[in-house]
């Protein structure tokens, strides 16, 4: 199956790197039109160049309200159309509760929740437009159940997993679909950045897991490509779980 977002316009946030670069990647070869934005400005453009003329790259900050009517406005007026958002930016930090800076939990909370509500009020009006558009948001399987060390991290996805159920409701009857893909351990720069104390409980997690291994970015890009295609038509306010059975039994860490 080929051709499978023929005429479609997305907009990918955080799609300089990750999961986003390859949720952008495997966009373009369905055949859509995508604008990547990021504040990873070199990044995002030397992506968009590499993909050809089907890509774009437009900087953006996904806490400043501005900056997302300006990307979406410079979406429509490229494309004439825009069917497809994936809220895929995001920030993560560990630290328990008395050790992580109230500006740090902030911080998470405006990138990770704020962003994700400002980006579906940016494109609400464009999208009624279409009346067959998709907001695919990036949550986590720590928006489903609670993690040690992250409770800042797994407010802001479990947040955006009730908003994302919220606004289906809301925004069905314009002919927008919204739903939510909830990652387990993807290999990404997010995961290769924690410290290796964190790494070596993850990766001792993983060994537990019915899919022993890491995820790979393409494989969340495959389940946001679905979600973005008339394929999964009759689906909002969902959460897809990508987490190689992390969530399917009572899997616990063994005893150091």
């Amino acid at each position: 199956m080929s051709g499978r977002l023929d005429g479609k316009v997305a907009l990918v946030t955080g799609g300089a790197r990750g999961q986003g670069a390859a949720e952008a990647r495997r966009f373009v070869a369905e055949g859509a039109r995508v604008v990547i934005s990021d504040v990873r400005d070199d990044e995002g453009a030397a992506l968009a160049r590499q993909l050809g003329p089907s890509a774009s790259y437009e900087p953006l900050d996904v806490t400043d309200e501005t900056q997302w009517s300006r990307v979406v406005s410079a979406t429509v007026e490229r494309h004439g159309a825009l069917h497809v958002l994936v809220n895929n930016a995001g920030i993560g930090m560990v630290g328990r509760l008395d050790e992580l800076s109230v500006e740090d939990h902030r911080r998470i909370i405006d990138v990770n929740l704020h962003g994700v509500h400002l980006g579906m009020r940016a494109v609400k009006a464009a999208m009624a437009e279409t009346g067959n558009a998709s907001i695919i948001n990036i949550s986590s399987i720590d928006g489903l159940v609670g993690v040690l060390g992250m409770t800042s991290y797994s407010a802001s996805k479990f947040a955006v997993t009730g908003m994302t159920r919220s606004a289906a409701i809301e925004l069905g009857p314009l002919g927008i679909r919204v739903n939510s893909i909830h990652p387990g351990v993807i290999a990404s720069p997010m995961v290769s950045e924690v410290p290796a104390d964190v790494r070596a409980r993850l990766d001792r997690l993983m060994a537990q897991q019915p899919i022993a291994r890491m995820g790979e970015p393409e494989e969340v890009a495959n389940v946001a490509l679905f979600l973005a295609s008339d394929e999964a038509s009759y689906i909002t306010g969902s959460q897809i779980v990508v987490d190689g059975g992390h969530l399917a039994g009572p899997f616990r860490e063994p005893p150091d």
